[in-house]
């Protein structure tokens, strides 16, 4: 079922959904004005303007066409011990449908998360298919692997603050992120987003969500700084976890 405010567009090369505002922008990503068909994520790749963005694959920061505003086009793969059997195909519809539903429900919920502009399946009708997703960048972000690896310590201090937030309001709202590792938290000066919310699930054991998140998390944090020498201690965790339990267990009024 397409979610309202979003319409499907059948091509010769693939079946994408996309914003009803932006859907003659997503169809001239895929085919080009002399006939040439693309993946979004091909066409993303081929920019001079396009910002590379690495996480499990490489991402793009990009305007579509006739647009000023940029969105990051992504190519999913699995992950895990199976990922380079299984690589980029997934059992049609993919996921990509469930993270367009996950992300509304998200934001409908007030969790901060990028809106998915669009989505694109290849081949359209395929049993196995590939999917690349489009959703608007966030100006001014930046990872929480990138902030505990890279920043100072008060821009590091300010990063967990704006993520223990983000954790109470996970839980609040029952969402469990199976795979909610430093590269899926966006930070903001402002404010931190989850990012890959196909691996969101809704429960209403809020404590129990908040328990699996917060773990992940931490197991996240200390890979990055057992692996990749981030600036993160047992210290800065239990006062992550600390400052995450105080926001979850506070009354909303």
């Amino acid at each position: 079922m397409i979610p309202p405010g979003y319409e499907r567009l059948l091509l010769g090369h693939a079946v994408a959904v996309a914003q009803t505002d932006l859907s003659q922008n997503v169809r001239r990503a895929l085919v080009q004005a002399d006939g040439t068909r693309y993946t979004l994520h091909e066409y993303a790749a081929r920019q001079p303007s396009a910002r590379r963005l690495q996480g499990r694959d490489t991402a793009y920061a990009v305007p579509l066409p006739q647009c000023v505003e940029r969105v990051v086009i992504r190519h999913n793969r699995h992950g895990g011990l199976f990922g380079a059997l299984t690589r980029d195909l997934f059992l049609s519809p993919t996921r990509a449908p469930y993270e367009l539903d996950a992300s509304i429900r998200l934001a409908a919920l007030g969790i901060p998360t990028p809106p998915i502009v669009a989505y694109a399946l290849s081949p359209p009708g395929g049993v196995l298919q590939r999917s690349d997703i489009c959703s608007r960048e966030i100006p001014g972000s930046r990872d929480l692997a990138y902030v505990v690896v890279q920043e100072g310590p008060g821009e590091r201090a300010v990063a967990l603050s704006s993520t223990a937030e983000l954790l109470a309001m996970l839980a609040r709202a029952g969402a469990r992120h199976h795979d909610l590792n430093a590269k899926n938290v966006l930070l903001t000066f402002e404010a931190a987003y989850v990012l890959d919310v196909d691996r969101v699930t809704f429960s209403g054991n809020h404590d129990a969500v908040f328990e699996g998140n917060l773990a992940r998390l931490n197991r996240s944090l200390r890979k990055w700084r057992d692996r990749s020498r981030a600036h993160i201690s047992e210290k800065d965790i239990d006062e992550l976890s600390s400052s995450a339990r105080r926001a979850f267990e506070k009354p909303v009024t």
